[in-house]
């Protein structure tokens, strides 16, 4: 485990290689999502599988979440763009980086990309899209219904999840809602600065989106495809929002082919 004093909060990240001392070939940067996520949702998933293909993997908690600190404020998407950002500063990070980011996590990687161009190899968003208006608003009323009805109705909250949820998801319940309850989380992430349409087009490097087909979010693809100039989108059937972790070796080998695609890309270009 390694504590990242980014200058604005204390991050707990950690760093996977690949086996046997061997150099890395790029860097990918895994985010997590919100409320109940946490680094260990790529740990457990594809973040192995993605050092023993020989990349560098970066991973972390986000601020006010898993072991990172938890400040009272600074929620906002940009504030979390500025985490990874410093993140990758104090870390050295200095080449273009693969950034995959899992349900609010791929809307932190497409806004530093957005934000940090140079900085961006490629996007890969899993049950994810970037910031829009729209998005706004949905988040506001999914973080309306955690303070309202999880945070402010706790123990009766719980005992319905632990018993139709099992206790792990109970546990989790109750750590998003005092995250809810005790910061400002609920009130800045809807207020975030979105993106424009200009803004979401001039993302120029690579970008996967990943979805179950069982999930909302699927009818996403074709609008990123339309949108995005280089965007590839890939439905897997059968999921929902938890795709990740329920066909992680799908949506492991997906990423992994996005990422040896634009290392070949790069070298043909430098190549001339």
């Amino acid at each position: 485990m390694a504590m990242v004093d980014t200058g604005a909060v204390r991050l707990h990240a950690q760093r996977l290689g690949p086996p046997a001392g061997r150099p890395a070939t790029a860097t990918v940067v895994l985010v997590h999502g919100l409320l109940t996520d946490s680094l260990a949702s790529y740990y457990f998933t594809v973040a192995p599988a993605f050092a023993a293909a020989g990349l560098d993997v970066v991973m972390y908690d986000l601020r006010g979440h898993g072991r990172s600190e938890r400040p009272l404020d600074g929620y906002t998407l940009d504030d979390n763009v500025d985490d990874l950002a410093a993140l990758l500063d104090r870390l050295a990070v200095t080449g273009p980086v693969h950034l995959v980011g899992n349900s609010y996590g791929g809307t932190i990687a497409f806004g530093f990309a957005a934000r940090h161009p140079g900085r961006a190899a490629s996007v890969s968003l899993i049950e994810s899209e970037p910031a829009t208006a729209a998005w706004a608003v949905k988040l506001g009323g999914i973080l309306d219904r955690v303070v309202n009805q999880l945070a402010h109705n706790e123990p009766d909250a719980i005992a319905w999840i632990t018993a139709h949820r099992g206790p792990n998801t109970a546990r989790l319940a109750k750590g998003a809602a005092r995250l809810a309850r005790e910061t400002s989380l609920g009130r800045d992430i809807p207020a975030s600065r979105v993106l424009t349409d200009d803004q979401i087009a001039a993302v120029r490097c690579p970008v996967l989106g990943l979805y179950g087909g069982d999930s909302d979010l699927a009818e996403l693809a074709p609008w990123l495809r339309a949108v995005l100039p280089d965007c590839r989108t890939v439905v897997i059937p059968g999921h929902e929002h938890s795709v990740l972790v329920e066909a992680s070796g799908t949506v492991g080998g997906h990423i992994l082919s996005l990422v040896g695609d634009a290392a070949g890309r790069v070298a043909a270009e430098a190549a001339g």
